[in-house]
C-alpha cells in the first residue's frame, strides 16, 4: 500500500480554485507585468519610441517582448510552484461540439487575410520577426493565464463550463483595462475591454474545439502580430488607405463578437471537480 505525499499548504490554497483566486492571481500577474513594463523603462527606455513602438527592433524588444518575457517567467514559476503543467497542456476533459469550429476558422482566417496584406517593406529589418516572436509570447502569457490557470480554477471549483467560459474572457478582458494607465482615452479602453471579452470567448471555444491549450496559444499567438504590423500599433484603429486584405479582415473583431454571443447562448456542460 502506498502512501499518498503530503499537499503544502501552498498548493492546497490554489488547487481549491474558485472565481476570486482566478482573480487573484491575474492581478499579482498584471501588477507585476506592470511593474516590470517599469523596470524595463526606466533602465531602456531611451531605446522604445514612445510615438512608434514598431519603429525599430530594440524599441519592440525593449517595449514589447522584454515586459511579456518577464509575465512568462512569473506564470511559469506559479504554474511549475503547483505541478499544473501537466494537467493544463492534457487533453481537455470536456469535448467540444461542431459549431465550436467557428471561432478558429474565423481567427485564423483574419490572420491569414493579414499575413498576406501587411506591408512588410514599411517596417524596418528586424521588426517583423521581433513583433511575430513577442506575439508568439503574448499567446502563451495571457492563454496560460486565462485559458490555463483560470479555466482550471474554476473547473476545480465545479463551476459550469458557461461560467468558465465566461468569467475567464471577463479576466482576459479586463486585463486589457490597463491599457488606461498608458493614456488611452476611456471610450477607446471600454471598446478594447469588450472586443478582449468576445475574443476570450472565441479563445474558449478554441480550446473546446481542439481539445488542447496548444492551440489556443498558437492561435492567439499569430492573431496578436499581424494586428500590431497592420494597424501598427497596439489596440489601435488603422486610418489610411490599406490594402484589400486588410480590409477585409476590417470586420472580424464584430464577427468574433457574434461568435461569441452564440457561445453564451449554447455553451453547456460541467467538468467532474479536479481531486487534485
Amino acid at each position: 500500500m502506498t502512501t499518498p505525499s503530503p499537499t503544502s499548504g501552498w498548493s492546497s490554497f490554489w488547487n481549491r480554485g474558485g472565481w476570486w483566486r482566478a482573480v487573484l492571481v491575474a492581478v499579482v500577474y498584471l501588477a507585476l507585468y506592470l511593474a516590470g513594463g517599469q523596470l524595463v523603462g526606466a533602465l531602456f527606455g531611451d531605446q522604445v519610441d514612445s510615438e512608434d513602438l514598431f519603429a525599430t527592433p530594440q524599441s519592440v524588444i525593449f517595449g514589447l517582448f522584454l515586459p511579456l518575457a518577464i509575465g512568462a517567467v512569473v506564470l511559469i514559476a506559479f504554474v511549475a510552484s503547483l505541478h499544473w503543467f501537466p494537467a493544463l497542456f492534457a487533453r481537455q476533459p470536456i469535448g467540444g461540439r461542431w459549431w465550436m469550429w467557428l471561432a478558429p476558422v474565423a481567427v485564423v482566417a483574419a490572420i491569414v487575410l493579414r499575413l498576406l496584406g501587411i506591408d512588410y517593406a514599411s517596417y524596418a529589418a528586424g521588426v517583423v520577426a521581433i513583433t511575430f516572436v513577442s506575439g508568439l509570447l503574448v499567446g502563451f502569457v495571457e492563454e496560460i493565464l486565462t485559458r490555463g490557470i483560470a479555466v482550471k480554477m474554476l473547473r476545480d471549483a465545479g463551476k459550469s463550463e458557461w461560467v468558465v467560459m465566461v468569467v475567464s474572457s471577463l479576466i482576459f478582458g479586463l486585463l486589457h483595462a490597463s491599457n488606461i494607465l498608458s493614456g488611452q482615452e476611456i471610450a477607446t479602453v471600454a471598446l478594447t475591454v469588450v472586443f478582449a471579452f468576445g475574443f476570450g470567448i472565441c479563445m474558449y471555444l478554441t480550446l473546446r474545439a481542439t481539445g488542447n491549450l496548444t492551440w489556443p496559444m498558437l492561435i492567439h499567438g499569430l492573431y496578436d502580430p499581424t494586428l500590431f504590423l497592420a494597424t501598427g500599433g497596439i489596440d489601435e484603429v488603422h486610418s489610411g488607405p490599406q490594402s484589400e486584405l486588410l480590409t477585409l479582415a476590417g470586420p472580424s473583431n464584430m464577427i468574433f463578437i457574434l461568435i461569441a454571443i452564440v457561445g453564451l447562448i449554447f455553451v453547456r456542460g460541467r467538468v467532474q471537480r479536479s481531486q487534485t
